[in-house]
């Protein structure tokens, strides 16, 4: 994203009289997006900026969207928070955004963004998909057959150049999805003058911007890790459900098509309603994970056991080294390398022994994930899931956001999804074990936290802690 936004800077400078909203028709110009669906809502575009071509049109290529045979997929960037986002619907949203007469009131941002991709995989049949082990984890999980899309890996995220999906793009993808929330919360945002600005650059480098001393407590509402919750405060369900179904019938008229018959209609309807609940639970109830290709996880080791779902608790932990909140994407990618290599070197274990670990700068880090057995809780490893916060939490507890994660979503999106039992209960490491762990400010918040329930055994499976020190 910032090599895309550096580029963005210097077709400004070069066409200082090009406006904002010039510059983004002449860059839909330049990647021939000329859909109906795009005219109608934007009219015909521009030929804008004519000194600086040779740039436009390298811009023009960078957000062209597809995906190649080979699973690669084109026109997406990775941005400084460490997720992945297609560029066409950010610009779309902006481009809405920009010519609204009615602050709040954009028309065509929800098809331009969002609808119109969730529309074409909600009319396709679900198709059964294998769910991903842990990295090269031989070890085969259940399938499913999600309505959207997978995410997928960058060859480098140091110097990415090429992302590959992690499997078949059955619907939008992951980045899609991504950019299709950020356009819409842009182009929300732009609609209103004074929030207008200058340089659209200058919007998404302060959007996209990498966070400072704070992380996301001490961020400003629109910044990027903070998509999902703006998108839950901008945008109702119903509203998004019936611009996916509008989306579909002006589609249809838009190519001289047929209007859909009742049944057609009531078809329809059922599949958007089936979609949007997966759709509701990705991306409003469920926290963003960040995947383990993404902060650089070395292979599994063994076999990894498949965890018996839906599981009855929920482990709270502290790291304690790394002692420090990570704020960054790219602190807490180090963390969770150096805990990994802790755990799989030191410990002898596999992996790296939670399931997931909550950084302070909006996101979850995938450890084993979902599906397979960690090593986080003596005796009961394969009773729960093991949530570690990044840092040392003895005297001072983690940042807001972090809280909330784990919280109000890790539970809820687990519960919504049959991963976790709806009445889980929630316990701290040293309930069950002989240790301080997750220290004493984090386990004082988390008993007061609804699923909390105090415990009675030692240790669920007859062994003591001692001699399972450095067994997973």
């Amino acid at each position: 994203m910032s090599h895309f936004i550096s580029q963005l800077e210097q077709l400004e400078e070069a066409e200082p009289a090009l406006t904002p909203l010039g510059m983004l028709r002449a860059l839909r110009t330049a990647t021939n997006h000329s859909d109906e669906l795009t005219h109608h809502f934007l009219g015909s575009g521009s030929s804008g900026a004519v000194m600086a071509a040779g740039l436009l049109a390298s811009l023009g290529r960078a957000t062209q969207h597809s995906v190649t045979e080979a699973g690669q997929e084109e026109g997406v960037v990775l941005t400084q928070d460490g997720t992945t986002v297609a560029l066409a619907p950010v610009l779309l949203g902006l481009e809405a955004g920009l010519q609204a007469h009615t602050p709040g009131r954009v028309r065509g941002l929800y098809q331009l963004t969002l609808a119109r991709s969730l529309a074409l995989s909600f009319q396709q049949l679900h198709s059964s998909t294998p769910v991903q082990a842990p990295a090269q984890a031989p070890a085969q999980a259940p399938a499913q057959a999600p309505a959207l899309g997978p995410d997928g890996c960058w060859d480098s995220v140091s110097s990415p150049r090429v992302f590959t999906l992690s499997g078949p793009p059955f619907g939008p993808t992951e980045a899609q999805v991504n950019g299709g929330m950020d356009g819409l919360v842009l182009g929300l945002e732009v609609s209103e003058p004074a929030q207008r600005p200058a340089r659209v650059s200058a919007l998404l480098r302060s959007y996209y911007r990498p966070l400072l001393e704070g992380g996301l407590d001490s961020a400003p509402r629109l910044v990027s890790p903070r998509r999902r919750d703006n998108l839950r405060e901008m945008v109702r369900p119903p509203l998004l459900q019936r611009q996916v179904v509008r989306s579909v019938a002006l589609q249809r008229r838009l190519l001289g098509r047929a209007k859909m018959e009742r049944g057609e209609k009531e078809e329809l309807a059922a599949g958007v309603r089936e979609g949007m609940k997966e759709f509701v639970h990705r991306y409003m109830e469920c926290p963003a994970i960040i995947p383990r290709c993404q902060w650089g996880a070395s292979p599994y080791r063994g076999s990894p056991t498949l965890l018996s779902l839906p599981l009855s608790f929920l482990y709270v932990h502290h790291t304690h080294t790394p002692s420090q909140p990570c704020l960054t994407f790219q602190v807490c990618a180090r963390d969770m390398r150096a805990m990994q290599r802790f755990h799989q070197d030191d410990r002898g274990w596999d992996d790296i022994g939670y399931s997931f670990v909550a950084g302070s700068d909006g996101y979850l880090y995938e450890g084993r994930g979902w599906l397979w057995q960690g090593a986080h809780t003596l005796g009961n490893n394969a009773r729960g899931y093991g949530v570690a916060f990044i840092g040392d939490y003895s005297s001072s507890l983690p940042g807001r956001s972090a809280l909330d994660l784990v919280r109000d979503r890790l539970g809820a999106c687990a519960t919504g999804a049959g991963r976790l039992l709806p009445d889980y209960t929630l316990h701290g490491h040293r309930q069950l074990v002989s240790t301080s762990c997750p220290g004493d400010a984090l386990y004082s918040e988390i008993t007061g936290w609804e699923h909390f329930k105090e415990v009675q055994k030692f240790c669920l499976d007859g062994e003591t802690p001692s001699s399972r020190l450095h067994k997973e």
